[in-house]
């Protein structure tokens, strides 16, 4: 296992590449640095011809707990808040579509939590499989931000109404759950979802590198053309409310660990 950051860890394994997110003690929430690594990981497998499909999953028992944020709190301080925010924001709709632009198969091996951001970042790839203790939740609401790079993603993999019943309720889905939704593709064995994944890589490395290429160019940019201006129109969202009362109160409540009291 490679350390490429304080936050990330990547390992090959031919015909696979695994990155690795490595925040467990704060469930591998997305902060910028993580963002900026997780870009640098994707590009470096990028060149790396044996590599045929990446794995991405996360360290301890959460695959991603979303945006961080602690450090979204703390940006509120600075003069200059709503710049950091939107640079955060475009650096996460620059993963994304480079995860979906991405030349070579991307499977998310999901272990335990994915919330929020950590949705969009599972939406990316190409292939989900979960562990049986997996769960999905998307809390938004709770904290007053928006979902607009996650909401595009889920109406592209599992249609508009799904989207809406994910997004508004904001209650946790099971593994089950998700499976029957179409946000995940297969469920296995908690402790054997990095095996599963990387069984699916050797099999999909009988076929052709440039066939796989142009799958994803149909799917993801001629099919979903209009997804990468839903996913810039969501940045801007996601940024701007960071700057509302509602996420002030929202952030504050979820760090304080109380409910939020909404005005």
């Amino acid at each position: 296992m490679i350390a490429i950051s304080d936050t990330l860890r990547t390992k090959k394994v031919v015909p696979s590449g695994t990155i690795v997110i490595n925040r467990p003690e704060r469930r591998n929430a997305l902060s910028r640095e993580a963002v900026a690594a997780l870009i640098e990981a994707f590009e470096d497998f990028h060149q790396e011809r044996s590599v045929r499909a990446v794995i991405l999953t996360g360290a301890g028992d959460s695959f991603c707990s979303g945006s961080d944020l602690q450090q979204i709190h703390e940006s509120s301080a600075d003069v200059n808040a709503l710049e950091i925010w939107h640079d955060d924001a475009r650096q996460l709709q620059q993963l994304i579509e480079l995860m979906l632009r991405f030349p070579k198969p991307i499977i998310a091996a999901v272990n335990g939590w994915v919330v929020g951001s950590g949705v969009a970042l599972m939406l990316a790839a190409d292939i989900v499989i979960a562990g049986t203790s997996s769960k999905l939740l998307m809390p938004e609401a709770q904290r007053g931000l928006s979902s607009g790079l996650t909401a595009p993603l889920l109406a592209f993999r599992i249609g508009a109404g799904n989207a809406a019943n994910v997004l508004f309720r904001g209650l946790a889905f099971d593994a089950n759950h998700a499976l029957r939704l179409g946000l995940y593709h297969e469920v296995v064995d908690d402790e054997l979802v990095w095996a599963r994944s990387h069984e699916i890589v050797k099999q999909m490395a009988t076929g052709a590198s440039e066939s796989h290429q142009l799958a994803k160019q149909i799917l993801n940019e001629t099919i979903g053309e209009s997804l990468l201006t839903q996913l810039s129109i969501g940045a801007a969202n996601m940024a701007a409310a960071r700057t509302t009362l509602a996420a002030r109160e929202g952030i504050a409540a979820f760090l304080e660990k109380r409910p939020p009291n909404w005005q």
